[in-house]
């Protein structure tokens, strides 16, 4: 049985200092040691249906080709031929045939990556076409979500996401599907946002339609250190809208406990889950630089509710486009401020212990003194 607690802590805790938020420097150290290391989100296994389609993915400044082969099978190759280092694809979003072209010397890929053709290249001294392969980061799909991780060795994905696999099948994540997506720009460090997400002391002075609907105290938790923090809070009435109402039914398979809760998850390093009665919402992060974060929010509904001639999603989107640019306005005023040659580390509230556990894994992985 999962037992849920209160996030505390046990000793004097503080916030990271001023240049984790602000430094080229340590933005630059995170996208090695962090993103081009850990397995990064990056999408929806939706996006990439059938074989031959395929996305455009950026990870730590790399372009990838996410793209689905005839078994099925999703690969994440390296946007850069073998022959001269050309870039093969510029689109963002596509479909292929049967292979994948460079178009300066018209060398040609299967969508596995090997090498199906390269021009004139039999009087090569050598030359053998299997040696040639494009180069392809590590993929894993998981409840309808692609992660890719450009480890040389990564941890295995079933092994790094044990805590979370299987936790969340009474949503049906991998069978839900998108019903809407916002895209916003944050002047705030990734990080920031994060720090938000997983804590509800603002919330009263900040978001008055959530606790309207939703206790702001009312947090318990169950994944309360390593890379994966959080739990759920109250809902008090049928769903996260302005009115806390909607026609939508509950997901199928929900327990009867879960109608009146709201399960929010940080998953290291760059996503935001949220599982709703009625809906999934999630956040995926891209940061670009110190100060600035694009983030991709996304709602996802079951299809036989999107099949339905009344459906709308507004209502849900409404409210946490809201919600979302209230936080992001704070997050901009943090970032301001850690900006300051005045600032120094603060104080953590009780309610804000996943936020030093989110801190001590960042701190971890960086390779930096944990305290």
């Amino acid at each position: 049985m999962t037992t849920f607690v209160r996030a505390s802590l046990d000793r004097p805790a503080y916030t990271l200092p001023g240049h984790y938020f602000t430094s080229s420097e340590v933005f630059a150290r995170e996208q090695e040691r962090i993103f081009a290391t850990q397995w990064i989100c990056v999408g929806r296994s939706a996006e990439v249906p059938a074989a031959g389609s395929y996305q455009l993915i950026e990870i730590a400044g790399e372009s990838l080709i996410l793209v689905r082969d005839h078994d099925g099978q999703l690969y994440a190759h390296y946007n850069v031929c073998r022959h001269r280092g050309a870039r093969l694809c510029t689109e963002m979003q596509g479909q292929f045939h049967e292979t994948i072209l460079c178009p300066y010397h018209a060398w040609a890929y299967r969508l596995d990556g090997t090498l199906a053709a390269a021009r004139y290249m039999q009087d090569a001294p050598g030359f053998r076409r299997e040696d040639w392969p494009l180069i392809s980061a590590a993929v894993a799909e998981w409840d309808g979500f692609v992660f890719v991780s450009l480890a040389r060795q990564p941890t295995p994905f079933a092994e790094a996401f044990a805590p979370l696999i299987g936790k969340f099948q009474t949503w049906e994540m991998s069978r839900l599907q998108r019903g809407a997506q916002i895209v916003y720009e944050v002047a705030a460090n990734w990080k920031l946002i994060v720090a938000n997400y997983s804590e509800c002391y603002h919330c009263p002075l900040i978001h008055p339609e959530l606790v309207a609907v939703s206790p702001w105290q009312s947090g318990r938790n169950d994944l309360t250190s390593g890379p994966f923090l959080g739990g759920y809070m109250e809902l008090t009435y049928d769903s996260m809208t302005l009115n806390g109402q909607t026609r939508r039914p509950p997901l199928p398979k929900l327990a009867a406990e879960d109608h009146k809760r709201v399960y929010y998850y940080s998953i290291f390093p760059n996503l935001l889950l949220s599982l709703h009665p009625d809906y999934v919402m999630a956040h995926r992060l891209i940061p670009r630089q110190p100060n600035a974060t694009t983030v991709i929010c996304e709602w996802y509904f079951d299809p036989e509710t999107m099949a339905s001639p009344d459906f709308d999603p507004s209502d849900a989107v409404e409210f946490w486009d809201r919600t979302n640019r209230q936080d992001w306005h704070v997050c901009e005023l943090s970032q301001q401020g850690v900006s300051s040659r005045a600032y120094r580390p603060g104080p953590y509230a009780q309610s804000e212990g996943l936020l030093w556990q989110f801190d001590q894994e960042y701190l971890r992985v960086m390779g930096e003194m944990v305290s």
